[in-house]
């Protein structure tokens, strides 16, 4: 499985992006799709998930209520809506995946995911 975000960019705080992570290679349908960040001289950071099915999600504690990740498993996207952006929001985004046998979605630990995507810089300007 190749992963390929893309929809990073320089947005102003309180503005809004949205990040894609396109699949090719298999179906990740029974894949939970992850989001983390990294910033330098950090870990990588969890930040979102969705489970296999798509009805399932689970957010880091910084990004609920702001952050939104939704996939279609026809178009074999994952995507991450981004909203109300603040400067420590700024990072290198990168999609992941692991495969799972649970719909669940539950927070994810950078260390047990099967693939994994290069990643988009989101710049947050205050």
């Amino acid at each position: 499985v190749q992963l390929q975000a893309s929809g990073g960019g320089l947005v102003q705080a309180g503005g809004s992006l949205r990040l894609s992570c396109a699949a090719s290679g298999r179906t990740l349908s029974g894949y939970a799709m992850g989001w983390f960040r990294q910033t330098p001289g950090k870990e990588r950071e969890f930040v979102a998930t969705i489970g296999r099915s798509g009805l399932s999600t689970y957010y880091a504690d910084s990004v609920q209520g702001r952050f939104t990740i939704s996939r279609d498993n026809a178009k074999i996207t994952v995507y991450l809506q981004m909203n109300s952006l603040k400067p420590e929001d700024t990072a290198v985004y990168y999609c992941a995946a692991v495969y799972r046998r649970t719909t669940v979605a539950g927070p994810l630990d950078s260390s047990g995911m099967d693939y994994w995507g290069k990643g988009t810089q989101v710049t947050v300007s205050s």
